[in-house]
């Protein structure tokens, strides 16, 4: 009898010290996966962990991870550490980020250990003297808060645009007519006697190539960071300042590549003794570029204000429909010059191969990859 009480004062204790303190279900701090060790004195820069969200439905996960740590749930980015971080969440809020009953937590850091990261599973959240518990409301707050940052860039570099296209139509009436009409993609007025542009580094002509490159890297931007956020967020934050930064750079990185991109053109038609052909070549292109980026920024714009969960699907459709309405212009311009010039056939289409088709799919390419 005496024994009997015992046992049972002794378990009714257990019950009391455990009070406020969480039962471990599972303990993950075992299964951890090292991974990105190419040689055997580099150190790992992600740890892998396979986490079921099958049993216990109704539990919770208890992580800890270090600082600047970037952490994802399959692939989708979950939240970055600034500092060492001790939360929990419900295993419901991490089925509803990974829509699965099996998902890897992935976490990046450079030079991460095993030792600096824990993963329980337990019947019930607990009270922590610090940490943040991360929970799907949070998440979402964050993922807005992201969302806005990029709306607010988006409208600033277009309103900045459409000033610097107003000026210009102002100072420059005539250029800004011939160089935005459509019917001139077929009419080939840059190929007669009268209407070619033949300068290039006039202030005006640098002016109008400036703008098309501002038009240019706000849609290399809004695609950076619609297929590549992920990535963009473990590097560095997705603010208005740093959304500008990109855009502004990048836009003087494309007026220098376009000013190349004309010599080169220059020395090919030189070499290839086409006299005076890289003007009308050259102003034709850009302006099918900047019809096309302006139909890219227009829908892009819409899904943006209207439907963003679907702007990253229009975006993708509209690159490619760029990608094809370029290869189709260059086509035209083949035959556009084929009518218009004294020249063999496979002499031309050599010169547009070397001058454009083959660097244009180079460069495809490599943005495929990227984006992939």
């Amino acid at each position: 009898m005496k024994q009997r009480i015992f046992f049972l004062f002794l378990i009714l204790g257990f019950s009391f010290f455990s009070k406020g303190k969480a039962q471990v279900l599972e303990n993950y701090s075992d299964q951890w996966v090292a991974s990105g060790r190419e040689t055997w004195f580099d150190s790992n820069d992600r740890l892998l962990l396979r986490l079921d969200l099958n049993s216990f439905p109704n539990s919770y996960f208890s992580f800890q991870f270090p600082e600047e740590s970037v952490a994802f749930l399959g692939e989708k980015l979950w939240f970055f550490t600034k500092d060492d971080t001790t939360f929990i969440t419900s295993l419901e809020s991490i089925r509803t980020i990974s829509d699965s009953s099996k998902v890897t937590l992935t976490l990046f850091k450079s030079g991460i250990s095993l030792e600096e990261v824990s993963a329980k599973k337990l019947i019930r959240p607990v009270d922590l003297q610090s940490g943040t518990q991360v929970v799907g409301a949070e998440l979402q707050k964050r993922d807005s808060g992201t969302r806005q940052q990029i709306r607010d860039f988006f409208i600033f570099a277009l309103l900045l645009i459409l000033l610097f296209v107003t000026l210009y139509k102002i100072a420059y009436p005539y250029i800004f007519v011939m160089m935005t009409r459509p019917i001139s993609l077929l009419n080939a007025e840059d190929f007669s006697d009268s209407g070619s542009l033949q300068k290039f580094f006039s202030f005006d002509i640098l002016v109008f190539v400036l703008i098309v490159n501002l038009m240019s890297s706000l849609g290399l931007i809004l695609g950076a960071v619609l297929f590549k956020i992920d990535w963009l967020e473990s590097r560095v934050d997705i603010t208005f300042q740093n959304l500008l930064i990109g855009w502004l750079i990048g836009s003087l990185i494309l007026l220098i590549l376009t000013i190349i991109k004309f010599t080169v053109i220059r020395v090919i038609a030189y070499l290839f003794e086409l006299n005076k052909i890289e003007f009308p070549h050259f102003f034709y292109l850009l302006r099918l570029v900047m019809i096309a980026i302006t139909g890219l920024i227009l829908i892009s714009a819409y899904f943006l204000m209207n439907d963003y969960d679907f702007a990253k699907s229009a975006v993708g459709i509209s690159f490619s429909t760029f990608f094809w309405f370029y290869i189709v212009g260059v086509l035209v311009l083949f035959f556009i010059m084929m009518n218009r010039l004294s020249f063999k056939k496979y002499h031309l289409f050599t010169y547009l191969c070397i001058a454009e088709l083959v660097p244009f799919l180079i460069i495809a390419k490599w943005v495929m990859i990227l984006g992939g």
